[in-house]
């Protein structure tokens, strides 16, 4: 069981480095790019932007409420703002995207698999992963990263309201402390995040899809694997990326 958990995690990441060496080869396939950015963008925007209004509320009234009993509400706004760009926004992205739209190129990549669509195009020379792969890959690295600032802004502003309308915060206070807190670092390192979620978003899904087992039955499971395996890459690499970013910048004002 384990030798397998290992073969299968060396493939995966040999599907990763082969993803980015084939992005930088041509001919880029543009179109499909487009087609499968407009797709991605198209299924996760209404349920992130929905999303994002109760998180932002959820984390402004918790951070609000724990400010209020440590006497420090004038740092509410700045607290909950970090809150949400730092951690709550890229994730909300990425398990918007592996839901949906990384469960749709598993399902597409799968039903070309066993109709052998794949071995075809290899048998003519075509790299699969160039033609397939790569366009999915970066839209969903692409969508990742916009949709990132969305929700960021949705979130930002849905935080504000609850704690202004809700909490009796003061609207001078919850900016002064954001402009307080935050520095520029905070939102690229969100960016950065949304951009690696994004990449492991694709590559788990489009891995999955091109190994399903047992026919269509196999793509059906091959589908849930994938979102499942990606909210576990997920959590595990915002942890490290978020113990590396609190050692290596300071915080403003440290």
């Amino acid at each position: 069981m384990i030798g397998g958990a290992l073969r299968q995690t060396g493939r995966l990441f040999t599907l990763a480095v082969e993803v980015g060496r084939a992005i930088f080869r041509r001919p880029f396939q543009f179109r499909e790019f487009v087609e499968q950015f407009w797709f991605v963008a198209g299924v996760t925007i209404l349920p992130a932007a929905l999303v994002s209004i109760p998180f932002g509320a959820v984390i402004a009234l918790q951070v609000g409420s724990l400010t209020r009993q440590l006497g420090a509400q004038s740092f509410t706004g700045g607290a909950s703002v970090l809150a949400v760009v730092q951690q709550a926004s890229p994730l909300i992205v990425a398990l918007l995207i592996a839901g949906a739209g990384g469960s749709a190129i598993c399902a597409d990549l799968g039903s070309r698999k066993i109709r052998e669509e794949l071995d075809a195009m290899e048998v003519m020379g075509v790299s699969p992963v160039q033609r397939l792969v790569v366009p999915r890959v970066l839209a969903t690295m692409g969508v990742a990263v916009l949709l990132n600032g969305l929700v960021s802004v949705v979130g930002t502003l849905g935080g504000y309201f609850f704690n202004v309308i809700m909490q009796d915060g003061t609207p001078a206070a919850y900016l002064s402390s954001f402009s307080s807190l935050a520095q520029p670092a905070d939102l690229y390192i969100s960016e950065l995040k949304a951009l690696v979620f994004g990449f492991i978003a694709g590559i788990v899904a489009a891995y999955r899809g091109l190994n399903p087992r047992g026919g269509p039955k196999g793509v059906g499971d091959a589908v849930n694997q994938s979102v499942v395996i990606t909210f576990l890459l997920l959590f595990f690499v915002n942890m490290v990326m978020t113990v590396l970013y609190l050692r290596i910048v300071p915080p403003k004002g440290g």
